[in-house]
């Protein structure tokens, strides 16, 4: 028996009777959810199996109704993409430039067409300046089957081009850099990093810093304690193999991209002329330069699945007060609220994370990346191109140190291929690390207390005491800012694309989890926890 030649209310009245029908919702009485069906399918075409089927296609169905009426999202700009005839503001890499690393127009008009085209054909159209690839455009497009769609989240408009707080950016950047060598533990004593925070509070951005947040963000839990997340520093519970986090770090001063013939070969796509040299000895993160260098080689969900198994090995204690299987005497959780649903919770949210940054990015943004708007630095300072940048940037003690010890006013980079081939707004990682840190926050009690903190001893290969008291919900929110700012202090992202990504991310988890509360037959109130915002979410 199918469907064909019949409606739905037809086919359930025929296999079940009127009082399937009303059970599903279709002619009165209780919605679907409300009354399980106990008894197994025996056959394929049996009732139950039918049944089954319908429900099935009705969890769908629901949840693509509640996002079909959700309001559509705007989009606000900077206006930098179309401000400047010679796209001085936006990102080109890749694409053919000139010496003074201006783009050829007649490129950047075939990219915007690509853009507006959205096909595999128009993008292989665009020219290229170098080996180098344009990342995945065409992800800016795809659909998602869970959650929201990708083009209806939105986000702020960064900073324009010519802003005073891009150039605080910028400064925040430069500072960054010539600090990536200071240990966290040092940031309020080392004479770099006061000088940072004097320096950055003469910007309206940076009102209030103090050397507790700097290079940090604005989440509560991240301001607390240790500059690091626990989630960093905890032995990783990998089957019957710890993963102990000590990596090998580049050395100190390993900085890239400091000659303006390099920036303009990267720009075009050229291949890094220059090497990492990593240190002998492993030992955990203790400098901006050694979490540059995570975020450097981890994979997409790497910090919200090892974060998830030192969450889960903590026990049940540790699990969201919500979690249907706290307290109950003859069921445990598992398949649901277990560890096989958060550990796919924080792996599924991954490529629809990147799917809504692409978007921004690609569609929306296609906002100039640190390395190449300090190229318009150089060339201003230099008179070879002149571009309108704020001139609180150059009244800074920031750009007097890169200038005077570096011979030009460039970002060094972390990284000796610079940043990747896609714009910077939002970023990334950023927009990961929001969406994995969500799904935890949801699944475990954001307020219990970390068991035994840890920091860094002076040499970075052991682990010692902490002790102050952290907690779960600050260490996750430390977690995201920390891949954030790892990627500031790369010189691959601005301070901008890491605060709004992570709030980004957020609206993508909370969209994946709104759908698959649907998925659950247990007696759940929902998940409840604090927003990167400090606000309070119900879900």
């Amino acid at each position: 028996m199918g469907m064909a030649g019949v409606s739905r209310r037809q086919f359930i009245t025929r296999i079940s009777g009127a009082g399937l029908g009303a059970m599903l919702g279709l002619g009165g009485g209780a919605p679907a959810s409300a009354t399980p069906v106990t008894a197994p399918a025996a056959t394929a075409s049996s009732p139950a199996a039918q049944l089954r089927r319908i429900r099935a296609y009705q969890v769908r169905e629901k949840a693509a109704r509640y996002w079909r009426s959700s309001r559509l999202a705007s989009h606000p700009t900077n206006g930098d993409d179309s401000r400047y005839a010679d796209r001085l503001a936006s990102f080109t890499k890749t694409l053919p430039h000139d010496d003074d690393g201006m783009v050829d127009l007649a490129a950047y008009d075939v990219m915007l067409a690509a853009a507006s085209a959205g096909t595999m054909a128009a993008w292989e159209t665009v020219p290229r300046g170098g080996t180098g690839k344009l990342v995945s455009p065409l992800g800016a497009y795809s659909y998602v089957l869970e959650g929201a769609d990708p083009h209806n989240l939105t986000m702020a408009a960064p900073p324009r081009f010519d802003s005073a707080d891009q150039a605080a950016e910028l400064v925040e950047l430069y500072w960054a850099a010539l600090c990536r060598d200071v240990p966290f533990a040092d940031y309020s004593t080392h004479p770099s990093t006061v000088a940072a925070v004097a320096d950055l509070a003469t910007f309206s951005l940076f009102s209030g810093i103090t050397p507790g947040s700097l290079f940090r963000g604005t989440s509560p839990g991240e301001l607390i304690g240790p500059y690091v997340s626990q989630f960093l520093f905890k032995d990783v519970p990998y089957g019957g193999t710890p993963i102990v986090q000590r990596g090998r770090w580049p050395v100190p001063g390993d900085d890239h991209m400091t000659t303006m013939e390099q920036c303009i070969s990267l720009q075009r796509g050229g291949a890094p002329t220059t090497a990492q040299t990593l240190e002998a000895t492993p030992r955990y993160i203790q400098t901006g330069r050694d979490l540059a260098e995570w975020v450097h080689r981890d994979y997409t969900t790497m910090g919200g699945q090892d974060a998830a198994l030192i969450l889960l090995s903590w026990g049940p204690d540790a699990l969201s007060p919500t979690n249907p299987y706290r307290g109950k005497k003859a069921q445990a959780a598992f398949v649901n609220f277990g560890g096989p649903m958060v550990l796919d919770a924080v792996g599924r949210v991954g490529r629809a994370a990147l799917q809504a940054a692409w978007y921004q990015k690609w569609l929306v943004h296609r906002r100039i990346r640190p390395e190449h708007f300090s190229a318009r630095v150089e060339t201003t300072r230099t008179g070879s191109a002149p571009c309108p940048i704020h001139p609180a940037l150059a009244a800074s003690e920031a750009y007097s140190r890169v200038v005077g010890e570096q011979g030009n006013a460039l970002l060094s980079q972390a990284y000796p291929e610079g940043c990747p081939g896609h714009p910077s707004y939002p970023a990334g990682h950023a927009v990961l690390a929001g969406a994995f840190s969500t799904v935890l926050k949801a699944f475990f009690d954001v307020s219990f207390s970390v068991p035994s903190p840890v920091v860094p001893s002076t040499d970075g290969t052991a682990l010692v005491s902490h002790a102050g008291s952290l907690t779960v919900g600050g260490e996750l929110d430390k977690l995201a800012a920390n891949i954030a700012r790892g990627r500031d202090i790369a010189g691959v992202h601005w301070r901008s694309d890491g605060l709004e990504g992570v709030v980004l991310g957020e609206q993508v988890a909370i969209g994946v989890l709104r759908d698959l509360r649907q998925t659950v037959l247990e007696d759940f109130t929902g998940f409840e926890f604090t927003g990167y915002r400090g606000n309070h979410i119900v879900i």
